[in-house]
């Protein structure tokens, strides 16, 4: 069963513009069940008019409801109704943000991705003297293709000399996880600068910063590059043979202009295109749309693997650079930019296409090019945040490895090493009898209900007791602090643990221990996908028995922690200058362990592949005619 709701906040009026949403699909959704029967999202969470009238933005239940949502319109584009859900459910997103709850850890890297491509290092402006028109690749499409995008530049500016080219990001990140303030902030100083220069006419590359520009810059006159390409003349790049799919991506549903460009153009690069079941108006999200994969991974792989199996084995053509990577890992796919520039290599699978983070030095690089080899009258570099500043998180870690080099300098140079004698060490520990194990195990046993970090305090039990009792003393205090946790969770702070679980992941989490028990106790203590202290109330909120939650959180803990113990027991022989047996052992464990979850998922693919996984079968779609 799912949890129930908790109330968290004091009740409060809705956004109006939310309230008009709900107000209209409780009107006019008939409840006709046809957007259910496509939608993976409503088949868990109902119809869009039970969504509506049951939505309570004072339980975190809903206030998380509306981030598994792909937001990709499928919905709007089966309803006979002509009925749009996605407005609604935006606005709820909007909602959670404006109460403070939106900032779930799930998305840091998706954000920090975002500011990234909005910062200063990355960002540049290149408008020649009298330029009208820019070519705006967004994000992925210079990190995975630099010289595709190069060479597209240069081909538009064939046609138009004049032609520009910014390196910024439109933030629809921002502006789909519900973060509204901070998407108009960025796009409109952005719209602004553009304007102010003269620049009337935008070509992208990208879908989404199409549905950007045209729904937020109307004083743009905003097309893609690939209807510049299907109306004039192709780069000399020869022709191929054979037949493709086409997968349009979901931001892109209503757009026909563009996805008639697409298939004109590959036809003329000699490929046939076979339209899958789901294509144009009915496309399916590859699975990235709306940053669910981030809270809920599951439901965003299924329309992934959806899309592959509706290809039936033949090479998929998208325009999306984030939707190529997305289905490619998963069956053949190429960019249609692949196709048209280096067609042969693309059809064998051969195309040149970089994955992070080799994508960022590839940005950095383009950024370069363009500032030496483009000559304009206005250039800049964004420093405009809008109060987000790019996060230092590279820093830190270098910072972390720069004090650890230093460290070993510094007691080699010193002559420090008679004090890291780990023989000497323990002598003086032992010194103490029972009372320094009791003090460690002690310690280690209220970290999880305090919050307090693990990893120290292991490095600190492995150097002092060596790796036989130093695993001992952990594995103990770990487990006695994992259950202690769980029990205040469980009958005494239930409330105050439920306020501070409000990320969805943390209701498929108990959706899971509900369906497989200990086994998802034993699944997460094998691998780290939450956070260990959080994790141990989160288990105490759902219905798994104590003893099973007890004894399994002991045994799959327990090859981590030999692997971590043994390896930190020796980090003094490091801090040394010496490489002991200890230390290559400890190593060996740390990477065995590392390697359960690639195993694991190997596992699971070769099982999917034995029995794969059909949806239930439904009538065929009937597409309702609908202005895009």
């Amino acid at each position: 069963m799912p949890p129930q709701p908790l109330k968290t906040s004091p009740v409060r009026e809705l956004r109006p513009a939310l309230q008009k949403q709900i107000d209209r699909v409780c009107r006019d959704c008939s409840q006709c069940m046809r957007c259910v029967a496509e939608c993976r999202f409503l088949k868990s969470h109902g119809d869009p008019k039970q969504i509506a009238e049951s939505y309570a933005p004072d339980d975190n239940l809903f206030l998380g409801l509306p981030f598994e949502c792909s937001l990709c319109g499928l919905c709007a584009a089966v309803c006979p109704e002509k009925l749009d859900p996605v407005p609604m459910l935006l606005e709820m997103r909007r909602e959670t943000h404006d109460r403070g709850e939106g900032d779930y850890p799930e998305h840091k890297g998706l954000r920090a991705y975002e500011r990234k491509g909005t910062s200063k290092r990355f960002t540049w402006y290149a408008l020649p003297e009298g330029c009208d028109t820019v070519f705006f690749p967004g994000c992925a499409l210079p990190g995975t293709r630099p010289e595709t995008t190069l060479k597209v530049f240069e081909h538009l500016r064939r046609e138009i000399p004049s032609a520009g080219m910014v390196l910024d990001c439109c933030t629809k990140p921002s502006h789909d996880l519900g973060m509204e303030d901070y998407f108009h902030a960025m796009f409109g100083e952005m719209k602004a600068f553009l304007l102010e220069h003269g620049v009337r006419n935008v070509l992208v590359a990208c879908p989404n910063c199409y549905k950007v520009f045209t729904e937020y810059g109307p004083e743009f006159a905003t097309r893609t590059v690939y209807e510049v390409l299907a109306e004039g003349e192709l780069p000399a790049t020869g022709e191929v043979s054979g037949s493709v799919t086409v997968h349009d991506p979901c931001v892109s549903r209503f757009a026909e202009p563009v996805q008639g460009a697409v298939r004109k153009v590959l036809g003329r690069k000699g490929l046939s295109t076979k339209e899958t079941r789901h294509s144009r108006a009915t496309t399916l999200c590859c699975g990235e749309g709306g940053a669910v994969g981030c809270v809920s991974p599951d439901l965003a792989g299924g329309w992934t693997k959806q899309q592959v199996r509706e290809s039936e084995g033949k090479r998929t053509v998208t325009y999306c650079a984030g939707c190529a990577h997305t289905l490619g890992t998963h069956g053949p796919t190429s960019h249609i930019l692949d196709i048209v520039f280096e067609p042969k290599a693309a059809m064998e699978g051969r195309e040149k296409v970089s994955k992070a983070p080799f994508t960022y030095l590839n940005r950095l690089k383009l950024k370069k090019h363009l500032r030496q080899k483009v000559a304009a009258a206005v250039t800049r570099e964004r420093a405009f945040t809008a109060g987000e500043e790019e996060g230092g998180a590279l820093f830190k870690k270098l910072a972390v490895l720069a004090f650890i080099i230093g460290a070993v300098l510094a007691v080699r140079a010193t002559g420090a090493t008679q004090y890291l004698e780990q023989e000497k060490l323990r002598a003086l520990i032992e010194g103490y009898g029972l009372l320094a194990p009791v003090i460690y195990m002690a310690i280690y046993a209220v970290a999880p209900a305090l919050f307090l970090p693990g990893l120290p305090i292991s490095i600190v039990g492995g150097i002092l007791f060596g790796p036989f009792w130093g695993v001992i003393y952990t594995i103990a205090s770990a487990t006695v602090g994992a259950c202690g946790a769980f029990l205040v969770s469980r009958y005494l702070a239930r409330d105050w643990i439920e306020a501070k679980l409000k990320s969805p992941r943390w209701r498929h989490l108990d959706a899971q221990v509900e369906k497989h028990g200990w086994k998802m106790v034993a699944f997460t203590r094998l691998i780290p996908l939450f956070p260990f202290n959080l994790l141990n109330y989160a288990f105490g909120l759902s219905r798994v028995k104590f003893s099973h939650y007890a004894l399994a959180t002991f045994v799959f803990m327990l090859p981590g922690c030999i692997a971590f113990i043994v390896f930190s027991s020796s980090l003094l022989d490091v801090l040394r200058g010496e490489i002991s047996v200890t230390f290559l052992v400890g190593l060996a464990l740390m990477v065995l362990v590392s390697l359960i979850p690639v195993l694991l998922k190997i596992y699971k693919a070769r099982r999917k592949e034995k029995a794969p996984d059909r949806p239930p079968s439904h009538a065929a779609i009937e597409t309702p005619s609908r202005e895009s």
